[in-house]
This record gives C-alpha cells, sequence and structure tokens, in this order.
C-alpha cells in the first residue's frame, strides 16, 4: 500500500487538514487504497485538530476532521511512507537531518506545484480568517499537485533505503 505523510509543527492546524484534502482527493481519483496520515515535529500527543482548522475544513469541503489526534513523526512513519510532505522548509531540513536514509523522498507541499518552495503560514492562535486562508492554499497546493504527488509517491522505491 502507498502512504504519504504529511509534516508540519504541531499536527494540529496545517498537517491535518493536508492529510484529508490529500486523502479525499486520491480517493476520488480511485487511489482509496492509498493511505495518508499526518504527524508533527513538535506534537504534543494526542490533542485534536484545531478548532478553526475543523471547522473551515467542514463548511469549505464538507470534510469532518473531530476524530484526528496529533502524533510526533518518528522512524516508523518516515520508513513506512513513499512520499513525506511538509508545511516549512525547517521541516524538510529537520527531517532530513533526522532521517538521511530517506531524504530524498521529503519535499515541501509547496514543491508539488511548479517546483515553487516556500512555507504555508501556520494560523495557529490566530483569527478564523488565516485558517480559512491555510485552507485555501492547502487545497489549492493538493488540487494542483496532485499529479505530482502520485508521480512522486508512486515511484519504485530507492534501494539504498
Amino acid at each position: 500500500m502507498t502512504q504519504i505523510l504529511v509534516v508540519c509543527t504541531a499536527n494540529i492546524c496545517r498537517s491535518p487538514v493536508a492529510e484529508a484534502l490529500l486523502q479525499d482527493r486520491l480517493t476520488q481519483q480511485g487511489r482509496g487504497d492509498w493511505r495518508v496520515v499526518s504527524a508533527g515535529t513538535w506534537a504534543v500527543e494526542p490533542r485534536e485538530a484545531s478548532r478553526f482548522s475543523r471547522e473551515v475544513l467542514l463548511e469549505r469541503e464538507k470534510i469532518d476532521i473531530s476524530n484526528h489526534r496529533a502524533q510526533m513523526v518518528n522512524e516508523e512513519l518516515i520508513n513506512q511512507s513513499d512520499l513525506i510532505v511538509c508545511m516549512e522548509k525547517g521541516h524538510v531540513e529537520a527531517l532530513r537531518v533526522e532521517f538521511p536514509a530517506a531524504a530524498d523522498k521529503i519535499y515541501l507541499l509547496s514543491q508539488m506545484v511548479e517546483n515553487r518552495k516556500y512555507n504555508i503560514s501556520d494560523p495557529y492562535g490566530s483569527a478564523k480568517l488565516n485558517y480559512e486562508k491555510m485552507v485555501r492554499e492547502v487545497q489549492q497546493l493538493v488540487d494542483k499537485g496532485l499529479p505530482q504527488i502520485i508521480e512522486l509517491a508512486g515511484r519504485p522505491p530507492n534501494p539504498e533505503r
């Protein structure tokens, strides 16, 4: 089974949204057997997704992430994943240092669209408007980047891993 890991900091705002959107889009593409999970580089387990992330995603996409629980990135998740997409350059750098054998499968979510490299702002603790902006941005990146995500996740594993 192909697995994609989505990473942000606390695994309560951005990555749960990206996880749910990506799983939804893959299922719509006939890839319901693909699995999408998310984790954080500084997650406090098992916190639920932030209130505004839950509300905005439900309002905008009719996707319910109320069952989400934060988890830390760990070696098992890294090894089980065929592709790892991160919200910030710092996440990519940290994961490549901590898990060098997986470096070739770690990317920014923004890179999935025309290889643009930028951070997706963390709305944690701010107004609902900032969560709406984040959800819209993540949704656009997932939708436009889906072909690249599928290509990268579906490639044969690197034998050096």
